[in-house]
């Protein structure tokens, strides 16, 4: 029997991506791949590139060389409403909510901006379950904690529907408990969906990471399974030092 063969048109790819400001170069030929349903951690020390690269990524900054497809398609300089079109949701590190909205207002707004009133209705209730809002659906988002708020904006992402997420730091500032909250969530999204989380967060990394991609000076250093980049002695001198002992 014949076994069917394998769709090789990876979800994203970078080749050459490279991005100059002036006479500095913040991204350096980078060549990027990431398959359907991969969940992928970018880390590197200050500096290093990975926001840059996040910002390309999401139209949010036009690469000075080199290409960036989505589904084999050339996505390089589309603006980010384009590349959103295109099924790329984005979290950015400081949450992107209404405060004066409640949290049902919030997913509502975000799930009916490409669909019907009754689709969004659902979606909404859907996805207020899936990240476990319900209980404070009637809440302004202004007056939440900021653990909630990330897990609000996360909520407004999931609810266009995206077959890629990026998130900037998801843990940034989150109390211990808050913390293996959004690691669960995220591994439970990922069981539907594509992300690229940024994160300094070695110890978070280590709870949803299977493969981790380490920038150093505008490209990247290395790229391997996390086990192997935590026990990496170049990984550990020029990002994690004493975090990894």
């Amino acid at each position: 029997m014949k076994l069917p063969v394998p769709d090789a048109t990876p979800l994203l790819e970078a080749k050459g991506a490279t991005m100059r400001f002036g006479g500095v170069v913040a991204v350096n030929e980078v060549d990027f791949t990431l398959r359907e349903m991969e969940l992928r951690c970018l880390i590197g020390p200050n500096g290093a590139g990975k926001s840059t690269f996040f910002k390309m990524l999401t139209g949010q900054l036009k690469p000075s060389a080199g290409q960036i497809r989505l589904r084999g398609e050339n996505v390089t300089g589309a603006e980010p409403h384009h590349i959103a079109r295109r099924g790329v949701g984005i979290k950015t590190q400081v949450p992107n909510v209404f405060n004066g909205l409640s949290v049902y207002e919030n997913v509502f707004v975000a799930a009916g901006r490409r669909k019907s009133r009754a689709s969004a209705k659902r979606i909404t209730e859907q996805t207020l379950e899936r990240v476990r809002l319900t209980g404070i659906t009637g809440r302004m988002v202004g007056q939440l904690a900021h653990g909630q708020r990330q897990w609000v904006e996360i909520a407004t992402v999931l609810a266009q529907e995206p077959d890629l997420i990026l998130l900037d730091e998801p843990a940034a500032g989150m109390t211990h408990d808050e913390v293996l909250r959004t690691a669960e969530l995220i591994r439970e999204i990922n069981r539907a969906q594509a992300l690229i989380v940024v994160e300094h967060d070695m110890q978070f990394i280590r709870m949803i990471a299977t493969t981790v991609t380490v920038f150093n000076q505008g490209r990247i250093l290395v790229e391997d399974h996390v086990d192997r980049v935590m026990a990496n002695q170049a990984v550990r001198d020029v990002y994690l030092g004493k975090q990894a002992a």
